[in-house]
């Protein structure tokens, strides 16, 4: 059975490869002031973000405005999970089985998903619910499954360009929900559900 999200998943991604260079780097610039203005923005601890591929909108301003007292990280797959390891320009890296650049260090040596103060998830997609789509591999669902039964820490932050949002999207039970998704344009809230 196909996943009803592939499509979408291709058409989103090819919106977010067509942005042009000198609007990515104003994006970059913007996205970092609202993960920086957040109301959990953390002023300790460890984030993570990620390597950009694939258009994908840039954390590097970001992670060079964070307070020093914050270590920001980038993940490393561990089986089918994400683990995470501080990570500064300069220090080395080393492909994944996927080609992507990751931390050159000893799992034992990373940080579990629980660690983490704040996560700023990479997305292909998102909906006026705050609604995630992502690669659809599912690495950010299962490493941070354990949110369904307890909510934040840490925060998880869908980020993305604001081309990126659609009206709806079809949710799996096995998604792991977001407090925010910011973008270049906005920041993002979902509306806590209706007690009755």
């Amino acid at each position: 059975m196909t996943d009803p999200r592939s499509a979408l998943r291709q058409q989103l991604r090819q919106r977010r490869r067509d942005i042009p260079a000198a609007q990515r780097l104003a994006a970059a610039e913007q996205l970092a002031d609202a993960l920086l203005a957040l109301p959990f923005a953390p002023t300790h601890g460890h984030v993570a973000g990620y390597w950009a591929l694939d258009g994908e909108i840039a954390l590097h301003r970001w992670q060079m405005r964070l307070p020093d007292s914050v270590r920001y990280c980038l993940p490393v797959l561990d089986g089918d999970t994400l683990r995470f390891a501080p990570w500064r320009p300069g220090q080395p890296l080393t492909a994944n089985r996927f080609g992507i650049p990751e931390p050159d260090i000893a799992i034992a040596d990373t940080l579990a998903p629980a660690q983490m103060t704040l996560v700023a998830a990479p997305l292909v997609g998102f909906d006026t619910l705050c609604r995630r789509l992502g690669m659809g591999g599912g690495w950010y669902d299962r490493s941070f499954a354990f949110r369904q039964q307890r909510p934040a820490p840490p925060w998880l932050v869908g980020v993305g360009f604001s081309v990126q949002q659609v009206d709806d999207l079809p949710v799996q039970p096995w998604d792991v929900g977001v407090d925010a998704i910011c973008t270049d344009a906005a920041t993002h809230f979902p509306v806590p559900n209706d007690p009755e």
